[in-house]
């Protein structure tokens, strides 16, 4: 049974992340016949598309899409990159700001939920150690329940917004930047462009499960 769980633990958290790496990797490629980079073709987007106040900037810290200031940004091999990858995760990121700009639900959702779920996890790990202790000083016979209880709704939180984020970055990916890029990228390319745009999926859907099951794990503990 342990052994099960342990293979299982690795395809749930690990393989996603491998394969999507390989796959980036993959089609970092550089490309002489592509007309820019990825942070041209960003800007190009967000300028044809109108998203005013919109911009492009290089980042050290991953691609994504920052609301509050509206800003795509994208990491070095992706910015300056004249490959497959470099330009279509570079759609990615717009088909986010092209969510921003049209009001979609989802992404406005996990936008205020993001804030919130950071400091509920923070404070839902510490109330999970300090619990005992807690107790023993409260002396309160509901005093351990009530704790735990909050613990649990903040881990709760995070698992929220990991699900509240799978359809907003499917939806990014295969209705904003897939159709977008049919008009700029090869058709022959479309194929490995599809694969980026899954594996990046593929590492979000990871993220989610891996949340979810941290939160059953905390809610089998206290049941014992």
């Amino acid at each position: 049974m342990v052994v099960v769980l342990i293979i299982f633990a690795l395809a749930v958290f690990v393989l996603p992340n491998v394969w999507a790496k390989w796959v980036l990797k993959r089609h970092t490629r550089g490309r002489d016949d592509y007309p820019g980079t990825g942070a041209e073709l960003a800007d190009h987007l967000l300028r044809r598309l109108g998203i005013d106040g919109a911009s492009v900037e290089r980042t050290e810290f991953g691609d994504h899409y920052d609301p509050e200031t509206r800003c795509v940004r994208l990491s070095p091999d992706n910015y300056d990159g004249r490959s497959l990858t470099a330009v279509t995760v570079a759609a990615h990121e717009v088909g986010h700001a092209i969510q921003h700009h049209q009001g979609y639900a989802p992404l406005l959702a996990r936008s205020r939920l993001v804030g919130v779920a950071q400091k509920a996890e923070k404070l839902g790990a510490i109330l999970m150690m300090a619990a005992p202790f807690l107790f023993l000083l409260t002396r309160l016979p509901g005093g351990l329940a009530v704790v735990i209880v909050m613990a649990v709704i903040s881990f709760g939180t995070a698992a929220l917004v990991h699900l509240v984020t799978l359809p907003v970055e499917f939806d990014a990916s295969f209705n904003r930047a897939l159709p977008l890029l049919k008009e700029y990228v090869p058709p022959a390319d479309m194929k490995g462009a599809r694969h980026v745009l899954s594996a990046c999926a593929f590492t979000y859907v990871a993220a989610s499960l891996a949340s979810v099951m941290n939160l059953g794990r905390w809610l089998v503990i206290l049941r014992r």
